[in-house]
């Protein structure tokens, strides 16, 4: 995962950057010094934190000694690479050790559900240093995504190891699928009024269907923070609703000349966000495939929710409501994440989606875990890692789309499917989704998953080759926010 180097290997390079020969050379020393627990040992959690805080704290320094990222020369370059990745690997060895006993200080023993930004937060305000404090993460979302050093990787690093704990992993997943306490708030007002504008995203009810329609139109409706919270609140409110009984998503019109007057489903990320650092590892990647996706395949658990969850053995309580996606234009990226989720997919014709992850540089969300069930693997590496776009009226497309409409039948076909869902009411429904979930991805797959994804996707949003392929295919240095 980590840049393995000796410890001559790693001393040329930190020397050889031109860092202060002393400052440098305390650090090198610390670190040959540091003795970490090699197997689970809950009575050196705090001894070892403590003594591994100077090593991070001196490590960062020197990192931020050295220019921007992106203005480093070779030497400069190899020094900063080597300090970040020595930090991750001991991130890593620490969290190996102490991963279940830090989860159960987090959570005061599993009594208290923790978003995964709060999560993240508080263990860097326990252990400072092992992981970043909110403070140094708002500083760094300040820089270009080119000049960020890797801050969270650390993120990725401890947050793969929570996923990796059967126990805490599970209990995170739940934690995950509660109502966010906005959503809880609003849902009178929603009842009373029957739609709600959140901004980047409007919830509407239309008879038993509640639709969430994706409003981000100077970017073609893409994904990013600003979408993201809005979204996750208006799956909430759909879900919560007692009187509806199915999900719609769907796009907004948009602005772009060559695509105005229509509506698009989903531009996937905003890689122009991603370009200038206004996208962040744990508060997007993370939180949007823990909540947002993963209420839509899982609903929200609620009363049933259980503090003391052990493992994923145990049956699924959860309130859910089937979902269909109305696919306008194309599903990129992230939208085509959507359609592995949701029951029902309608497409207009001419229409498209894809998973260009390579191109960026990063992991597709759970679609390397997904996709494979509608289309195969062979399809599915071919999708994920060669670029292939899937038009819907293509043999292998309709392996996930279920209608092709014309553009003008959308909202007819939207109510159709409605109609043929509910007419025979939908007390099985949730039972049918869990049903077929029990064999397709119980939540322990879905936990083992995302302990590599958590780990993985940190180091790519983080790497110089992201920046190298947004630059290549996307031309991202002519894109303004």
């Amino acid at each position: 995962m980590f840049e393995a180097l000796a410890p001559e290997e790693r001393r040329a390079r930190v020397q050889g950057a031109g860092l202060d020969g002393q400052a440098a050379g305390r650090w090198l020393k610390a670190l040959e010094a540091a003795s970490l627990a090699e197997a689970p040992e809950d009575a050196r959690l705090d001894a070892d934190a403590a003594a591994l805080r100077p090593i991070f704290t001196q490590g960062w320094a020197l990192c931020a000694a050295l220019p921007l990222k992106s203005k480093r020369s070779p030497p400069e370059r190899a020094a900063g690479e080597a300090i970040v990745h020595t930090l991750a690997a001991l991130c890593d060895r620490f969290c190996r050790a102490h991963r279940a006993a830090m989860y159960r200080r987090l959570t005061d023993e599993f009594r208290r559900p923790l978003r995964v930004d709060d999560l993240v937060y508080r263990a860097g305000e326990l252990w400072p240093g092992l992981l970043p404090a909110r403070a140094q993460i708002e500083r760094e979302r300040e820089r270009m995504q080119a000049d960020k050093d890797g801050l969270e990787i650390q993120q990725g690093v401890f947050l793969g190891h929570v996923m990796a704990e059967p126990r805490a992993g599970t209990h995170l997943i739940y934690s995950m699928l509660r109502p966010k306490p906005e959503s809880l708030e609003l849902l009178k007002t929603f009842r009373e009024r029957g739609a709600l504008d959140l901004g980047n995203v409007r919830v509407e009810i239309k008879g038993r269907v509640g639709h969430v329609i994706n409003h981000n139109p100077h970017y073609l409706n893409a994904e990013d923070e600003e979408t993201l919270g809005p979204q996750e609140t208006a799956v909430d409110l759909v879900l919560l609703h007692p009187e509806l009984q199915m999900g719609v998503l769907r796009g907004d019109f948009v602005e772009h000349p060559r695509y105005k007057g229509r509506r698009i489903f989903d531009a996937g990320l905003n890689l122009t966000k991603v370009y200038h650092g206004k996208i962040g590892y744990a508060s997007f990647y993370i939180l949007r495939d823990l909540g947002f996706v993963n209420k839509l395949f899982r609903g929200l658990a609620t009363n049933g929710w259980r503090e003391s969850l052990a493992g994923g053995d145990e049956p699924e309580e959860t309130l859910e409501k089937p979902w269909v996606a109305a696919v306008e234009g194309f599903a990129i990226g992230g939208g085509c994440q959507l359609l592995l989720v949701v029951d029902y997919v309608i497409a207009e014709a001419g229409s498209y989606f894809n998973l260009p992850a390579r191109k960026e540089g990063i992991i597709p969300g759970a679609a390397n875990l997904r996709l494979g069930r509608f289309m195969g693997e062979r399809l599915a590496r071919q999708a994920i890692m060669f670029d292939k776009t899937f038009y819907v009226e293509s043999p292998e497309a309709r392996l996930l789309v279920n209608e092709v409409v014309p553009r003008e039948r959308m909202d007819e076909a939207i109510a159709q499917a409605a109609e043929n869902a509910l007419m025979s009411g939908m007390v099985s429904a949730g039972g049918n989704r869990k049903a077929l979930r029990v064999h397709s991805e119980p939540v322990d797959a879905f936990r083992r998953y995302m302990a590599t994804y958590c780990a993985e996707q940190a180091l790519c949003h983080l790497s110089p080759q992201l920046i190298a392929n947004l630059e290549k295919n996307w031309s991202a240095q002519s894109k303004r926010l």
